[in-house]
């Protein structure tokens, strides 16, 4: 999952990243509205928690730049209690959820949670990729009902596969997918490659067909085959 955090909020913007930053999440920050617009212009991201008050702009701005332009990414809002009006607003236009200061971590990382869940698995509590299943919740992967161990790029890999199947994802989306921001500081994204030969030679190791389809100049994708 790709998170972005936008935050003015020094303390609790570090507290956040400390306690969402986990191997399957990676957590980007953006502490105005200008650094949060950049990010968003540049980068697609699953999941934006959002404070609409931020110091040189509205959050709600952001938020209507987001349906208009990544209608595909879910939205949390964050908010002073008191304002009810600012809340009402946002899910007026489209934000998904919404929680108010102060809140309890680990209700946020369920909601967080539940709304990616929402978004990429339409609510499912695992992926299903004809002999390969994975569980989301404890990381397992399934080839005819027979565990599997990946590492953790190449778990993140297959899952980006499958909840893109039959799309066709480029070697950039892939390295922004499993590295985030740090990927501007590649050289190349030759690592996909590897990453993709050593999650095929495993899959087909375990009984699975080669459903991961090279496609020359552009990519990969998940398909039938």
């Amino acid at each position: 999952m790709k998170l972005l955090i936008v935050e003015d909020e020094p303390e609790l913007a570090k507290a956040l990243i400390n306690y969402l930053h986990s191997g399957d999440i990676i957590c980007e920050l953006a502490n105005t509205y200008r650094q949060a617009l950049d990010k968003l212009e540049t980068f697609a991201y699953d999941i934006v928690l959002l404070d609409i008050m931020l110091p040189d702009g509205n959050g709600l701005d952001l938020l209507a730049y987001l349906k208009a332009h990544q209608p595909n990414t879910g939205v949390l809002v964050i908010s002073a209690r008191n304002a009810l009006d600012d809340r009402v607003k946002g899910l007026e236009l489209g934000a998904d959820d919404y929680l108010t200061k102060p809140f309890e971590f680990p209700e946020l990382s369920a909601r967080i949670k539940a709304l990616y869940r929402r978004r990429k698995h339409k609510g499912r509590t695992q992926l299903q990729w004809h002999e390969i299943e994975v569980i989301p919740d404890t990381h397992e992967v399934l080839v005819y009902g027979k565990p599997l161990e990946l590492t953790l790029k190449e778990y993140k890999l297959l899952v980006f596969l499958i909840e893109n199947a039959g799309r066709v994802l480029t070697k950039q989306s892939i390295a922004e997918h499993l590295w985030g921001d740090h990927v501007d500081f590649l050289d190349s994204f030759d690592f996909v490659y590897q990453h993709i030969k050593n999650l095929r030679k495993k899959l087909a190791a375990a009984g699975a067909q080669d459903h991961i389809k090279t496609i020359y100049g552009l990519g990969y994708k998940l398909t039938d085959r």
